[in-house]
């Protein structure tokens, strides 16, 4: 699976966090996270296709949360919110 980000270093950063937590079931799923670029790649080994749906849709949750983290407290993010204060309200 590969999941485009805004930039090399957000996909580092979701790499990091992300890889941070193992498997529930170690035993039965394989996950390995690398970046190619502005890339998240993620590939999957499971033992059934029920756990693979299991596994791929929680790795897409994890996935959707740090995008929005990453929007909201990015320095992107920051820097808009500088631009926003200077406008009078």
């Amino acid at each position: 699976m590969k999941i485009p980000f805004a930039s090399e270093k957000h996909a580092s950063i979701a790499k990091q966090v992300i890889e941070v937590d193992p498997e529930l079931q170690a035993q039965a799923v394989k996950r390995t996270l690398t970046t190619e670029g502005d890339v998240l790649v993620a590939t999957f080994t499971c033992l059934t296709i029920r756990l693979a749906r299991l596994t791929v849709n929680s790795f897409l949750e994890n996935v959707d949360l740090v995008i929005r983290t990453l929007g909201a407290f990015s320095e992107d993010a920051e820097k808009h919110a500088a631009q926003d204060s200077k406008w009078p309200s």
